[in-house]
């Protein structure tokens, strides 16, 4: 089976706010349309990882990078317009923010923004996006309808459309599933294994067999170190480092 090329590779990149140390000398591949799974305990810098790649650890006034983190090959800390960067790479948080916005305006906010103002064209591409998050049948008969009123697994899909908006090629989720019900979390597993087909998804998540379940490849980080890395069922099966199976296996977390 032919090795996807790169998508993401970080080359000894270390990330600090101040004197602390949020992430240290990570060098990793990530390859196109794979999921990419991070998992670790609480403080393992997962999350400052996901903000590395579109820029928006820059919103932190203490963070600081070395090292170089490529997208197909282009140093991102040379791109000059950091928008681009971030319509590029689409992210969803832990808790679903739904805007103070209907349904439909939620999803069509971003395309708005970036120019696209044709009714058509906004009502075929809200579809689709509410289709992809497998929301549209819930939500296809009340698009007017706020989108902070859906319930929180409902607003989640709602999230990840938004997300889906800008066309991404590259979708960050950072434990997606930390404050919603077993059947919904399925379900957006769902949509991430078809998302897989048109772009590259970085998963962090607290949920170790949600790791193996979905993730082809998957890095285990402690106390800011990257521990391990490699194909997902080597990993879980045959881990190089005692403490990687000591985590996958539930002694300690």
């Amino acid at each position: 089976m032919t090795t996807p090329p790169p998508h993401i590779e970080f080359q000894d990149v270390t990330i600090s706010y101040g004197k602390e140390i949020a992430l240290r000398d990570i060098s990793l591949t990530i390859p196109e349309q794979t999921i990419f799974s991070i998992i670790g305990p609480a403080n393992a810098g997962k999350t400052t990882f996901l903000k590395s790649i579109n820029r928006t650890l820059e919103f932190e006034p203490n963070a600081k990078t070395k090292g170089t983190i490529l997208v197909h090959g282009t140093d991102i800390s040379r791109i000059k317009n950091v928008y681009s960067l971030r319509r590029r790479i689409g992210m969803v948080f832990p808790l679903p923010v739904g805007l103070p916005l209907s349904v439909y305006e939620n999803v069509a906010y971003a395309p708005r923004r970036a120019g696209i103002h044709d009714r058509q064209e906004l009502d075929e591409l809200i579809e689709r996006c509410l289709k992809q998050s497998m929301l549209w049948d819930e939500v296809k008969d009340r698009l007017n309808l706020l989108g902070t009123k859906l319930s929180g697994g409902q607003q989640q899909r709602l999230t990840i459309a938004r997300a889906l908006s800008h066309k991404p090629e590259i979708l960050c989720l950072d434990e997606f599933s930390i404050a919603i019900d077993p059947v919904t979390t399925m379900k957006i597993e769902d949509v991430l294994l078809e998302l897989k087909k048109e772009m590259t998804i970085i998963l962090v998540t607290n949920l170790v067999q949600q790791a193996r379940r979905l993730a082809d490849h998957t890095a285990f980080f402690n106390k800011s170190k990257m521990i391990e890395v490699g194909p997902t069922e080597k990993i879980f099966s045959n881990p190089e480092q005692q403490l990687t199976h000591d985590y996958v296996t539930g002694d300690f977390g």
